[in-house]
């Protein structure tokens, strides 16, 4: 089989892709392959969704999203994408409080990886979730659901519990969101002010390539009505900007979600790009750090310094925050968060020459995003995740014959 993942980095090993077509399939499969992995959008930069067995596509299951708009909830297939599951959500009054940067990626594979969006109050997209339904190892169908004693395991599980099938998600009346983008202002000015700038909207993205250790080159803010504060960017330096933008300078901006603050429908803002374009400038890999708010001011700095060796293989860097949760190997567990996130050429020895040196520089409460790319060793991993050790209980007792585990899983210690 020669199947890639989207960047084309990643070749997957499996014998084959299994497309089920009802839970009962599903779960024949499970219980009749020695290693199954779950696929979605293909959309890791890393072999996490990889195996020498059988690969499983969601992508067929039956299913509708169901919405309870009363309580709040709907339940969702784990295999749909953001884009595609906006439009049951829109049609029933409803939304999401946080998206992704891209609606091209699965619901259930950003949740089980720790992917965030953006946002000083608001949490990962995991912290939607209120329910987890997966098949596991016995071939059988388990729900976890908020305060259940191992439901803050599953939701960020690495693919290596079961088979995730639906979620649950929080939702909220619909909202509109204006987007606006900023320049002009440079990390001089921001560091001593940063949660005056990552507090001008509802989520805020600095981008930067690093070519100038001092310069942001781009801030996005995205906010509902009422709840902007441009003058926070304005008495940085900031200047609005003159027409809509690329995060990567002199790209078209056609990709992009509206700009220029125009209000419109929080899913046509919240993230950065449109489902009908590919969001890419070309051939990439990315990699992300997450560390505590606190060491946000070093962090940065520490990036300052490697500029001239970052700037060489980079395309962009973001940078933007998370309100702490409790997801046991979420990148933001216990402690509110910044992410460092780098979009790279797609090079893999540059990438791979400057990632130890950047991991070696950043604070020690860094922890990498699952499925972007890294080189921190499996020890560094342990030490930094407090709950680490009641994950691997919940998988050994979940998985004992390592049915869901792979390369990446036990190159993690698991």
């Amino acid at each position: 089989m020669s199947e890639r993942n989207w960047a084309g980095n990643v070749t997957y090993r499996a014998r084959r892709i299994a497309e089920p077509r009802s839970l009962d399939e599903l779960a024949a499969i499970v219980v009749e392959e020695p290693r199954v992995r779950a696929l979605g959008s293909r959309h890791s930069f890393t072999d996490i969704a990889d195996t020498e067995g059988v690969l499983v596509s969601l992508a067929h299951l039956p299913g509708e999203v169901e919405v309870d708009a009363a309580a709040g909830l709907a339940r969702v297939p784990a295999g749909l994408r953001h884009g595609d599951l906006v439009p049951a959500l829109d049609a029933a009054g409803v939304a999401l409080a946080n998206l992704a940067s891209l609606p091209h990626i699965s619901v259930a594979g950003a949740v089980q990886t720790g992917t965030h969006g953006s946002g000083d109050r608001i949490g990962t997209l995991g912290t939607q979730v209120t329910a987890v339904e997966l098949v596991t190892a016995e071939g059988e169908t388990l729900v976890l659901r908020r305060g259940d004693a191992d439901f803050a395991g599953a939701v960020v599980g690495l693919g290596a519990l079961g088979v995730v099938t639906h979620l649950t998600l929080e939702v909220e009346p619909a909202y509109e969101i204006a987007q606006t983008v900023f320049e002009g202002v440079r990390w001089d000015d921001v560091l001593p002010e940063i949660s005056a700038v990552t507090g001008a909207g509802d989520s805020v993205s600095m981008f930067t390539t690093w070519q100038d250790a001092d310069a942001i080159g781009q801030v996005w803010v995205k906010a509902r009505p009422g709840h902007a504060d441009h003058d926070a960017l304005r008495a940085l330096g900031g200047r609005e900007a003159d027409g809509p933008r690329h995060p990567l300078p002199d790209i078209d901006p056609a990709p992009c979600t509206v700009q220029g603050g125009e209000p419109g429908p929080w899913f046509a803002r919240l993230p950065h790009f449109r489902l009908e374009f590919t969001p890419s400038a070309g051939d990439e890999l990315q990699s992300e750090y997450l560390v505590d708010r606190a060491d946000a001011p070093a962090a940065i700095d520490a990036l300052r310094r490697l500029a001239p060796r970052i700037a060489p293989a980079l395309q962009v860097c973001e940078v933007r925050t998370m309100a702490a949760d409790d997801l046991w190997l979420s990148p933001a567990y216990g402690r509110d968060t910044v992410g460092l996130h780098f979009t790279w050429r797609l090079d893999p020895d540059a990438v791979g020459a400057v990632l130890p040196l950047i991991e070696e520089a950043l604070p020690d409460s860094a922890r990498p995003h699952w499925g972007k790319v890294f080189a921190m060793d499996a020890a560094t991993l342990a030490a930094r995740y407090p709950r680490w050790r009641d994950f691997t209980a919940l998988r050994d007792h979940l998985d004992p014959g390592r049915r869901f585990g792979n390369a990446y899983l036990a190159a993690l210690g698991l």
